[in-house]
This record gives structure tokens, sequence and C-alpha cells, in this order.
């Protein structure tokens, strides 16, 4: 298989898991072409694709001229013929095995021999699918949840015979539709369903052995897991038959644990939701909390125990998938990993299971169990470094400074590694520091802790900086704040076509404070430093290349490669800002020419310039004394070395978080524009 780059993708199965998926491939530029057995089906289809685009509309989530663009990429037919051109085809049709291996044997006969071929399935074996045809190193699993166009998890599942080649370029694939992937081994229920089918049959097993009723059941649900509903509403919303199949297939491969309550089948049988009334019992918030979490955590350990996934996979797919507020192992370390393993003991005795080893040692010890937000690779003498908090856009907190800090020394000192990659997970970079953070320092009056924070992630860019091997940048999607300064202290930075960049410190009260304000102008120079820094200017990744602040632009499929070749140069010594391109000397001159009070305040001349005028009100919305401060720094942090500009950036942190903009700016991230009073 050579083809690299993805454009034209495909859905077999229109209903409401098919045309989500397909929606939610156009929505982020891709052509697609949804297909069905006949065309009132396909019509069915996109009508609902149609009516979910307008709720959209009329939720203001998107403009009609956007809506109208996505529709305008799907195509809907009922000839598979039409299959010819797509670069990756999505099944998603009725789960019926033989109906799923005669949907394959189709796409084999009439797609381009490179086109991947994926299943949706939930409840087959990858691997089973893939035996109806003749190339089945082309076939892996895809496994969505609903609704596709809002939920952003997806698993990932190679089958026995599946080429790596084809799940790093359908990996991308799903990073390239702003989805969250999760890598599952090719078990019945992969990672999510394994432990979330335990939820929903211990909620139902309560019911029937009289624990409490369906009501209290799912309000105690719904608090312990931080959840909108219960396992009762949520099997009413979704279908109580589908409960059944699932805890059918995946018991009859792990056991009784997982298989159907008899209550779920009876209840099944009556063609009735359940029943979700009366009063709510508190005295049961213990037995049912305890049961409900002993079965998840004895699910999700014991797969990990036969890695099917991982820890943290699990976590992300808990959070993601199923929304709820904290996955599964990190609920054991939030309650004591003493008291989770004696809950487990109990409920894997009595269903005659062995206690999963993966909570065993830690829970003996009552220590927290390790849950790396940093993954590490060696390839070919390059260390990939990859910050793995993808639903959090890989904020940086104090734990993953810390396991950034002990990636990256790992690399930099191992004799066998010639280069190093920093990358992020799912769809961005790194979206800045942990704004929760830092609210809950001020909050604390522990400024002192975020200045402690902060100067650790200083010294960690110093060294990534210093390091004499070659260090680049990786990024695809969004790099903010502390994510473009992370990315500046190495060598080199590549960028997908659709990455975006900016510094929108000054917008919510405080600075760049990890060398944004000193690296940057070692690449761009002070005028158009400023333009970023003063007015949060997020900028994509041909006009970051263009002023020179990254070196390489490269599709998603490319980035490996790109990397490789920037390695192959060597570090860089030294950075000198290149001249300002044409278009941006306007702005540079601008912005070294007035001061930032003269800007804020509208007193600039711009001469009647429409692009300056528009600048100069960005920056007027702007902390002042944010400004001021970014101001300064920039302009004398120029004029000395570089280390002491760093320290100068480190001396402002007590005074600007100090400030009551800063918590103000802080606190209005997600909501309305916030108004600074310079105080």
């Amino acid at each position: 298989m050579t083809k690299l780059s993805t454009s034209v993708l495909g859905v077999v199965g229109a209903g409401n898991m098919g045309s989500g998926i397909a929606q939610k491939m156009a929505t982020e530029g891709f052509d697609v072409v949804l297909i069905d057995v006949d065309d009132a089906k396909v019509a069915k289809g996109i009508e609902t694709i149609e009516r979910t685009l307008k709720e959209a509309v009329d939720r203001g989530i998107m403009r009609a001229d956007r809506t109208a663009g996505i529709r305008s990429r799907v195509h809907g037919t009922s000839k598979f013929a039409d299959l010819h051109d797509a670069d990756l085809v999505v099944e998603a049709v009725y789960e019926d095995l033989a109906l799923k291996q005669d949907v394959f044997r189709h796409l084999e006969s009439v797609c381009r021999p490179d086109a991947i071929l994926a299943t949706n399935t939930s409840s087959y074996l990858v691997s089973d699918v893939a035996a109806a045809i003749k190339t089945p190193a082309r076939v892996l699993g895809l496994h969505y949840f609903f609704h596709p166009a809002k939920n952003r998890l997806v698993e990932v599942i190679a089958g026995r015979q599946t080429e790596p080649g084809v799940f790093n370029r359908a990996w991308a694939t799903q990073e390239a539709l702003g989805k969250i992937p999760i890598e599952s081994r090719d078990a019945s229920g992969f990672v999510v369903n394994r432990f979330f089918v335990v939820w929903l049959m211990e909620a139902i097993r309560m019911l029937g052995e009289g624990i409490a009723n369906a009501i209290t059941i799912d309000e105690i649900a719904k608090r312990t897991f931080g959840v909108g509903m219960g396992p009762f509403e949520l099997m009413n919303v979704s279908g109580v038959p589908i409960a059944l199949h699932a805890s059918t297939t995946i018991g009859n491969a792990f056991g009784a644990l997982y298989g159907p309550a008899e209550l779920l089948r009876s209840q099944v049988a009556s063609g009735q939701l359940w029943t979700i009334s009366g009063a709510v019992d508190d005295g049961a918030e213990h037995a049912v909390a305890d049961r409900l979490v002993a079965g998840v955590f004895l699910a999700a350990a014991s797969l990990v125990d036969e890695h099917v996934g991982s820890k943290e996979d699990v976590d992300i797919g808990a959070r993601v998938g199923l929304r709820w507020a904290h996955g599964p192992f990190e609920m054991m370390n939030r309650m004591g990993t003493a008291h989770a393993l004696g809950l487990t003991t109990m409920l894997a005795a009595r269903w005659h299971m062995p206690v999963p080893s993966s909570l065993l040692a830690a829970g003996r010890a009552n220590t927290p169990i390790p849950i790396e937000l940093v993954k590490s690779r060696n390839a070919a003498g390059v260390s990939t470094i990859t910050v793995n908090r993808p639903d959090a856009m890989n904020a940086l907190d104090e734990t993953v400074g810390q396991q950034l800090t002990a990636a990256f020394t790992a690399a930099a000192r191992d004799a066998e590694t010639t280069g190093i990659v920093i990358a992020g997970a799912g769809r961005s970079f790194v979206a800045g520091a942990d704004i929760k953070f830092f609210i809950q320092n001020i909050e604390r009056s522990d400024i002192a802790r975020t200045a402690k924070f902060t100067q650790y992630l200083q010294q960690l860019l110093v060294e990534i900086q210093n390091c004499p091997k070659p260090v680049v940048a990786r990024i695809h999607g969004l790099a903010l704040g502390g994510g473009v300064e992370l990315a500046l202290a190495c060598d080199y930075i590549v960028a997908t076509p659709n990455a975006t960049l900016g510094f929108p410190e000054t917008g919510i009260g405080i600075y760049p404070g990890l060398g944004g304000t000193q690296r940057t102008t070692r690449r761009i120079g002070t005028g158009l430093t400023k333009w970023l820094v003063f007015t949060g200017q997020i900028i994509n990744a041909d006009e970051a290349l263009a002023i020179g602040l990254i070196d390489a632009v490269a599709p998603r499929e490319e980035l490996d490669a790109t990397a490789a070749r920037l390695l192959a140069k060597g570090p860089v010594k030294e950075r000198r800002p290149a001249d300002v391109p044409a278009a941006y000397r306007k702005i540079a001159h601008f912005f070294d020419a007035h001061d930032v009070e003269t800007i804020r305040t509208s007193r600039a001349d711009t001469g009647g310039d429409q692009q300056l005028e528009k600048v100069m009100k960005a920056v007027s919305t702007k902390a002042p004394i944010a400004l001021r401060i970014a101001a300064s720094l920039v302009d004398e942090g120029f004029r000395v070395p570089l280390d002491e500009g760093l320290k100068m950036e480190l001396s402002h942190l007590h005074e600007i978080f100090s400030t009551k903009d800063a918590l103000t700016g802080l606190l209005s991230i997600g909501k309305s524009r916030p108004v600074f009073e310079g105080a």
C-alpha cells in the first residue's frame, strides 16, 4: 500500500450511525460517499444529516452557510461502484456478521486495492469480519460512539492480519476528523463496552435483588460517575435490546460477570422500557455505589491485564466516549487503591474470578496506580514523546510537566537516540497550561505554586533548547500559549496545514511566561511578536511559515517523514529573526513604532488603514497590566541574552497573578469576553 493521503471517504449504511459518521467526515472537509441498499434508505440518511445540521443552526452552533457546505460534500448513492475513488470506507450496517461479510466482499470488488476498509462493528471481532475477503491486511475496526458527529471517541482495532501502515493511516485520518482515537486489541467489547456492559448488568442485578429501585440506582450512578443519565435511563434511550445483545456477546467471550442479567432477558421479552419512578432511597448510597464501581474496576483492570487496552485508554474512553467525570483508574486512585482493591476482591470472589494484577500490587501497598500522560517510543533512532491527554487538549499541568521532563531526559541520555520529536495526542498539540490549576492557586492565595510550576517548565524548555540532539515539535491541530512556547524551545517546528497557533494570554489577564515573549522575538522580531502577543491573533500554519514562526508545513500523513528530514539537519545553535515578509512589514512597523498604551487606548496613528484599525481594536480589549508587562518583556528581553530574558519573565509572575484581571480573565474562558479593570 503506497498511497499516503486521504481525501475521499465512504460510509456503507445510511442509518443513524452511518449518517452521523458521514456528517462528521463532511464537517471536517472530506468528500463523503454515503451508500445504502436502495435510494429510499439513502434519502432517509441524507434527511437525518440535514435535520441534524438544521438543529445546529437553530441552536446557534453553526452558521447556515457552513452547514450548506457540509451537506454539499455528502454524496448519497445506492451503487457500490461509486466507492471506486474512496481512500477509506467505513461499514456501518446492522450488527449481523453474515451481512457485514457480504458488504466487505462487495467493497473488495469495487474499491481500489490501496483503499482501507473499516468496520464499525461493536459486536464481532474485526478478524472475523475480514475473514470474508482475500485482502484482510487492509481491514481494521473503527468503532465510533453515538452520536458520531458529536462524540469524539473512536476505538481503532487492528485485526490479526491488519498491516501496520493501514492502522497508522486510519489513525491519522481519525485525528484529522477531530476524533480522539484509542487503541484496542481485537477482543469482544473492545475497551469501553467491556467495562460499560458490567456497569449496566450490575445495575440490573441490584434491581432484581431488591437492593434499590431503578430511580435510586440511576441517581446514585449519576452522582458516583458524574454522568447525566443513569444505567436505566440510558438503556431506555439507546434501546433495551441493545444492552441484551452486547452483554450476550461479551458474556460469551469473558464469562458470567459480563453476561445478561435474568431480569434483562424478561424486560426485553416484555417489549417495555424500564420503569423509573418512585422515591430515591439515599440509604442505599454505599451499597449501590460500591457495587457499580467494583464491577467497573474488575472489568477495566481485567482488560488491562489481558492487554486489550492500556490504563490510559480505558480512562480516556470513559471520559470521552461515556462522558464520565473520571476514568476507572482515576477513580481507583481518587478513592484509594486499598479501598478499590477491597471492593473489587469481594466482587471477584462472587464471580470466581482472579483479582487483576494491575490493581493488586497498588492496592496492597495503597499507592496510586501509575497513569502515563506522556508516552515515549523509539524507532530508527528517533524518540517520539507524545503528551497523551487528548480530552484536555494536552494541557500542561504538574503531572504532565514531571512526566514530560522524565521522558525528555531519558531520550536525551539514550545513546541510541539520535533525534527527538515532541508531539500531542488527539486533535491538538498542546493547548497551553491547565487553566484550572491557575484558578485554584489564585483562589487559594497560593501564587507561589504557580510560580514554581512555571519555573519548572521553563527549566524543561531550556533543557530542550540546549539539547545536543536535534528536537522537532510536531504540531497538528491546536497549539496555544504554552504549547507554542514548548514548540519554540525545539530546534524545528513542523505543522499540518490545519494547525493553528497563537498566544491568547493577554486576553485572559496574563502574559506568556514560558519564553513566549523571548524566543518568539528570536524567530520573528519584536514587531510581529507584539502583534501576536498583544492581539491574541490565531494564525494558521501557512501564516506561521510565512513569518518564520515555524519551519515546515506538511500533510498529516507526511509529518513523520518531514520531521525526520528536519532532524537530519542537526540542532540549531542560534536563532536570528529573518527579514519581515513584505505582507507583514506594515504590522511589524506599527507595533514597533508605537508604545502599547498608545495602541491600547486607540491613540496610535493608523493613517486610516483598516487592517491597523482592526488590530488596534483587538488590543483595546486585552488586559492593560498584562499588556504593559508583555511589552516591557519583549523590548527589554530582546536586548539581553536569552537566559536573562527568561528570568525577566519569571520575575513578573507574582505581580500578574495577583491582579483582579487575571482571575477575571481565567474565569471567563468558555464564557463571554471579559471586561478588564486594569487592576
